[in-house]
């Protein structure tokens, strides 16, 4: 779907002139940023019913409630304002409007503040109606501010909802196009890290889908969904907690998967300077290990994997993120207390030679420093030695004679530590040829994956499986 490239003024005032729109505007925070652009662009009678700041925290528990966790800037906070201002409009402009489409609009925003100690972020979302008297559709996200000037800040979430309400009105046929509308103006200076869609337009659209649209479209490089396949967010179930991230492939899970997964966590669980809020373990794809066909992400590939994610209880995060120094970076918002990365031998190797290779002017130092940082360690599941036979661990990988000094001192203070407890058994099960066995009709494959796993992917045809009577009938 084409998107028209218009200013949010001539966006407000288009949406000022349907007189079919009707609705209301809650923002915290930021101030009126978004109802503004509307009261300016003119005729905003034809759009507003009501603006509400509440500002003040007491004026805003009295309307919406007490948030349990003491925050305003979260998710709970913006679907009780979605709730309470679209079930107001409902019960007292329905019958007024019967033949009007209702809004509710709102946001809950943190800018910087004086000493500009903190981030910029916060939640906005939606609820409307594109037929009279239908239910609601909604759609909710979570962004990051990237100016560094409060002001600017403030302008970019204005234009961002503004760009919001345009699209839900404009662009709903097509999700994507809905996402690509969301920065138009403002493309650099806000990350969009986290979305849900719902409604009778949206039956069917499957939100793991949009989750990975954010990275694709490069709104952010890091989004998640949790075992159940709903978008969350970091800053709702990660606050100061510990994390490990098994990064993979995972094209499909075998029995080494689940030994990396399950070792490293038992590993994990052992530190002794963990926080007591909890661990979580997420499964990381990069879009890199998406693109399978000429740089292209098939969808379908995508959700054979995390679906088996799932099935293993696995939370997934889809990032762009091929340097750790990204992830690491992005996390260290969310103030993760400790947090443990899972990688091959072979992985780390590429890391070592990698910086190796780029830094040999100084900067070696800084660029290992960015990774091996106070909370955050490697553990290093064993790959197979393919040119010399044996296991590749930490401890004996080719380091390159210049760097031996500094990965010395990056082991011997337990930055990296290889992966005890793993079974030796599996670790020379290769997914591609599973992969291949499973494509080409070829039995077997099950031996490389647990019982359970092998019945889920026949029943839910995963990867391309068919029965033996479907492949050879494919096959003629």
């Amino acid at each position: 779907m084409s998107i028209q490239n218009l200013e949010p003024q001539q966006k407000a005032l288009e949406i000022n002139l349907d007189s079919s729109i009707y609705g209301s505007f809650a923002e915290i925070g930021a101030g009126q940023e978004v109802a503004q652009y509307f009261f300016k662009a003119g005729a905003s009678s034809g759009t507003i019913a009501k603006t509400i700041s509440a500002y003040d925290k007491l004026v805003s528990d009295a309307i919406y409630g007490i948030e349990k966790s003491g925050r305003y800037i979260c998710e709970s906070r913006l679907y009780k304002m979605l709730e309470h201002e679209f079930d107001l409009l409902i019960d007292r402009l329905s019958q007024e409007r019967s033949e009007g489409l209702l809004f509710a609009f709102a946001d809950t925003i943190e800018t910087l503040n004086y000493h500009k100690t903190n981030f910029g972020n916060g939640w906005m979302g939606i609820r409307f109606q594109l037929h009279p008297q239908e239910a609601y559709n909604e759609i909710v996200f979570h962004i990051e501010l990237l100016d560094n000037d409060t002001a600017l800040q403030q302008q970019a979430v204005g234009v961002l909802g503004v760009n919001l309400i345009y699209a839900c009105f404009n662009y709903y046929q097509d999700y994507k196009a809905i996402l690509s509308s969301l920065t138009e103006g403002i493309d650099d200076r806000v990350k969009v890290d986290m979305c849900r869609i719902k409604g009778p337009q949206f039956e069917g659209l499957d939100n793991r889908l949009v989750t990975l649209e954010l990275v694709k479209q490069g709104l952010s490089n890091v989004a998640m969904f949790d075992e159940h396949g709903c978008p969350v967010h970091p800053c709702e179930f990660l606050y100061k907690k510990n994390l490990l991230v098994v990064r993979g492939s995972f094209r499909p899970a075998t029995h080494r998967t689940l030994d990396r997964i399950h070792a490293a966590a038992n590993q994990f669980n052992q530190e002794k300077d963990l926080s007591p809020r909890g661990t979580e373990t997420i499964s990381e794809i990069t879009l890199g290990d998406l693109c399978i066909d000429i740089g292209t992400v098939i969808e379908q590939d995508f959700l054979d994997r995390v679906a088996l994610l799932q099935f293993l209880g696995q939370k997934v995060m889809i990032t762009n993120c091929n340097e750790y120094k990204g992830l690491i970076n992005y996390l260290a918002s969310y103030k993760i207390a400790k947090l443990g990365i899972v990688i091959g031998a072979g992985g780390l190797l590429k890391i070592v030679n990698s910086k190796y290779n780029r830094n040999k002017d100084g900067r070696l130092i800084t660029s290992y420093g960015e990774i091996f940082t106070r909370n955050v360690k490697i553990y290093v599941y064993p790959s197979v030695d393919k040119q010399k036979g044996g296991v590749l661990t930490c401890q004996n990988i080719p380091i390159p004679e210049g760097v031996k000094y500094l990965y010395k001192h990056i082991f011997d203070n337990q930055h990296v530590v290889d992966i005890v407890g793993y079974n030796p058994d599996v670790i020379h099960i290769y997914a591609i040829i599973m992969l291949r066995m499973i494509e080409d009709g070829e039995p077997g494959w099950e031996k490389f994956v647990r019982d359970d796993v092998a019945d889920f992917i026949k029943r839910k045809n995963l990867f391309g499986y068919t029965t033996k009577e479907d492949w050879t009938s494919k096959k003629s």
